[in-house]
């Protein structure tokens, strides 16, 4: 009900209603995985340096149809994010503006579901700019893999401390990791743990 109210008063506050699309019903098969790498952790002041996504769609990951976007940051890069994501600033040279890349993403996710590992923060720096762009947050639904791991374990040691790490998760699940703090490569490691969890529901 939450939701519904709040979708409801984010769809009055577009600035362009070009995007009410994002708000229709969503009524078919296809899921959207998406991964972001930022200068830091700080959704206020840090930036978005790259996007990765893929579409699920029948229990397939559309590796073919992937959204991978570098963004050159407003920001500078600190030695910490650098260190994490192997993303330096000459790497950025010929990134794109943000406005653009968050026009592009708009398009690719659509109203579809959005998964992901840690997915609050994710979303929390796409807002940041969306919101500027459109005047609305992202409606679209939101499926958090870790928590879909937490209810698949609860069952079995519920007095148990549950590792929801992502390495650990992927162990678990006996699935390949690939190189990591790559976000496109992140987004389909998740769309991974999605797929396998779905199927043992």
């Amino acid at each position: 009900m939450f939701n519904i109210i709040k979708n409801y008063f984010n769809k009055k506050s577009l600035k362009d209603k070009s995007y009410s699309y994002l708000f229709e019903p969503y009524n078919d098969d296809e899921y959207v995985c998406f991964d972001c790498e930022t200068t830091g952790l700080n959704t206020k002041t840090d930036d978005i340096i790259s996007i990765g996504a893929v579409i699920i769609k029948n229990n397939k990951i559309l590796v073919s149809k992937k959204f991978e976007k570098f963004i050159k940051p407003k920001t500078s890069l600190d030695a910490q994010s650098i260190k994490i994501h192997q993303i330096r600033e000459c790497d950025l040279d010929d990134a794109k503006d943000i406005d653009d890349v968050i026009t592009q993403f708009l398009e690719f996710i659509g109203n579809r579901p959005l998964v992901g590992y840690y997915l609050e923060f994710d979303i929390a720096m796409i807002n940041k700019y969306v919101k500027q762009k459109i005047g609305s947050q992202l409606p679209n639904k939101q499926i958090e893999v870790s928590a879909m791991y937490y209810d698949k374990v609860i069952g079995r040691i519920p007095q148990g401390n549950i590792d929801l790490r992502f390495d650990v998760i992927m162990n678990k699940l006996g699935l390949p990791i690939l190189s990591k703090h790559d976000a496109i490569n992140d987004a389909v490691m998740t769309a991974m743990i999605f797929l396998k969890l779905n199927k043992s529901t």
